[in-house]
């Protein structure tokens, strides 16, 4: 079976957000939060280290032995379903889009097999206001989940193709 360039371009986004993700959080975890502490970085950025045992947001974010087994076979399920989604997509804006799902999504369940909890380090705040600390996998979930949105809600049938 050929795989057209739009999915080798998805598969390529997959790995570049997976080692990417996981080179940043070694980084992260092994030197530079040694010992943990908040970095300013920007005016409305900092470094911080944070572990998340639960879902986006904290959500189920509890000691339940359950967190450690239920929670990656759900994303590894997911995952799946993203894989054969990706191995049908057609264009390159949802192949990318979902290589970036994909690629942050094993980031999040290689770390909850490696640490037990998700190393979360990158934190936005403004006015006193922070958003949940997140890592480069939470980034490549969201931004590639809202480019699947906006790609089916504004894309024409032919739009973006690369297949031929």
């Amino acid at each position: 079976m050929m795989v057209s360039r739009a999915r080798r371009f998805g598969f390529g986004m997959a790995v570049f957000v997976l080692v990417f993700d996981q080179i940043s959080k070694w980084w992260i975890v092994s030197s530079v939060m040694q010992p943990p502490r908040v970095i300013p970085v920007a005016p409305f950025f900092n470094l911080v280290m944070g572990w998340n045992r639960g879902v986006s947001f904290g959500l189920f974010n509890s000691d339940s032995p359950l967190n450690d087994w239920v929670l990656p076979l759900v994303a590894l399920a997911i995952v799946c379903f993203l894989v054969v989604w990706l191995l049908r997509s057609e264009t390159l804006t949802m192949a990318l889009a979902l290589g970036s799902v994909i690629g942050g999504a094993i980031g999040n369940v290689i770390d909850r097999f490696n640490y037990g909890s998700v190393a979360d380090f990158l934190d936005i705040h403004v006015a006193g206001y922070h958003w949940p600390a997140f890592n480069i996998a939470d980034a490549g979930i969201s931004i590639g989940a809202v480019i699947l949105v906006v790609d089916s809600l504004f894309s024409g049938p032919d739009r973006n193709k690369l297949d031929g």
